[in-house]
């Protein structure tokens, strides 16, 4: 059989030649081609009622769920009313400050100073990421510092606070810098140490030393794990907030949910104190689900890895 046969019986078996459009091109292309299939299921936007019932319904069924067990709680006289009242008499400790027309400007007392003393903590606590990140002498002496200043209790430096700054806002910001300032700062010494060498000579083979190199490469590169350091800070200024109004009483600092807390257990009223903790994780989950979240979900979505975070 001549090779004109051989070739002529492949085609017809269709095994062996696949056209001049075939070949190591036509593979490369068939694999982008199913590359690109994939992106396209993946960027799929769900619908209203998958994201209600994979994202409200879940969180809204538990809290139900908490609700009827401490109102069973109740009923069941498993501990005197005093140590713990029903869910209804929570509320009606918060139908109370509605109509006294307080309730608002509690939360909004201390959310003010959460939010204003975690922007201050960031500026704070980049610069000395960045510094401590890259600078090994600096590094070697106050890296463990940082570490040792995330794991101390944040009430810890309300007393001394006090005594530096007296009771004012002064002392309350100065104890939410020091809570939250080393947990930024350490986020971010970890986001760069996981950035790759090559991303910092590409860096430098355009130009961008310096703070040029840390706004355009470092940081960007490092998001991920800075943010997660913000994550934490906010949290930290939030407790370190509620551990110095706590403690801290004063008519010129006004009256923060800290303080609304502090106020409910010297009058010995359960309903309120519980009223007060309440409100500190409703702030709490708010501000998480409300700011760092949709953050969260576009720094994962700009790196191609959302659909691994859901």
């Amino acid at each position: 059989m001549s090779s004109t046969d051989t070739t002529l019986a492949h085609r017809a078996d269709g095994t062996a030649d696949h056209g001049p459009d075939q070949g190591p091109a036509g593979d490369t292309a068939d694999v982008g081609a199913g590359l690109d299939a994939l992106d396209a299921v993946s960027a799929q936007r769900s619908s209203l009622g998958e994201v209600l019932r994979g994202k409200a319904l879940p969180p809204l069924i538990g809290v139900l769920v908490v609700l009827a067990l401490w109102q069973g709680a109740y009923s069941l006289h498993l501990t005197s009313s005093y140590k713990l009242p029903s869910p209804a008499d929570v509320w009606h400790s918060a139908q109370d400050l509605w109509y006294q027309g307080t309730l608002f400007s509690i939360i909004w007392t201390s959310v003010w100073r959460g939010l204003s003393g975690f922007l201050l903590a960031v500026a704070i606590g980049t610069p000395i990421g960045l510094v401590v990140a890259r600078v090994r002498p600096v590094r070697t002496a106050i890296g463990p510092v940082l570490q040792g200043l995330q794991s101390l209790p944040s009430v810890a430096w309300v007393p001394a606070a006090v005594i530096w700054l007296g009771i004012n806002d002064s002392m309350m910001y100065a104890v939410i810098l020091l809570g939250a300032v080393p947990s930024i700062a350490n986020g971010l010494v970890a986001g760069i140490d996981q950035v790759p060498p090559l991303f910092l000579r590409a860096g430098r083979t355009i130009g961008a030393t310096g703070l040029s190199g840390a706004r355009h490469v470092l940081i960007p590169a490092a998001l991920p794990g800075y943010l997660a350091g913000l994550k934490q800070g906010w949290a930290f200024s939030w407790r370190s907030l509620m551990a110095a109004e706590l403690v801290a009483s004063s008519p010129d600092l006004g009256r923060g949910l800290g303080r609304f807390l502090e106020d409910q257990r010297e009058f010995s009223d359960m309903s309120g104190v519980l009223l007060g903790i309440i409100l500190i994780l409703f702030v709490g989950i708010a501000i998480e689900l409300l700011v760092f979240t949709p953050v969260e979900r576009r720094v994962l979505r700009n790196r191609g890895l959302l659909a691994a975070a859901k």
